[in-house]
C-alpha cells in the first residue's frame, strides 16, 4: 500500500514563491518516477512537472517552464515542487503521483499508479 501526502500549499501573492512537498510511504520516491499535476476550479487536471526514477530526466508543462522546479530527496522519501514567480493562473489543487513502471517520466495521468489527495495553492493578484 502506497500513500502520498502533499503539503506546503497556501495563499501567496503574485510573484511570490511556494515549495510543495510530497511525502511517500516506504521507498516509493526512490523507486518511482514522480509527477505533479494540478486542477483549477472548473478545469481538467493538467500536467505540471515530472522527474524520472534516477532524476536523469525532468519534464515541465510549457506554462510553468522556467518558474517551477521538481526535485527529490530519497533519504526523506519526498519529492518537491519549487514554485517561483507565481501567477494567479497557477491557482489550483496540486497533486503528486508515483509511476512504479516508468520509462523516463510521463506527462500522462494514465501512467501513474498512486496519487495523493492534493494541496491547495492560491495565488492572489
Amino acid at each position: 500500500q502506497v500513500e502520498l501526502v502533499e503539503s506546503g500549499g497556501g495563499l501567496v501573492q503574485a510573484g511570490g514563491s511556494l515549495r510543495l512537498s510530497c511525502a511517500a510511504s516506504g521507498r516509493t520516491v526512490s523507486s518511482s518516477a514522480m509527477g505533479w499535476f494540478r486542477q483549477a476550479p472548473g478545469n481538467e487536471r493538467e500536467f505540471v512537472a515530472c522527474i524520472s526514477r534516477t532524476s536523469k530526466y525532468t519534464n515541465y508543462a510549457d506554462s510553468v517552464k522556467g518558474r517551477f522546479t521538481i526535485s527529490r530527496d530519497n533519504a526523506k522519501n519526498t519529492v518537491y515542487l519549487q514554485m517561483d514567480s507565481l501567477k494567479p493562473e497557477d491557482t489550483a489543487l496540486y497533486s503528486c503521483a508515483a509511476d512504479q513502471t516508468p520509462s523516463g517520466c510521463s506527462s500522462r495521468v494514465r501512467e501513474y499508479d498512486y496519487w495523493g489527495q492534493g494541496t491547495r495553492v492560491t495565488v492572489s493578484s
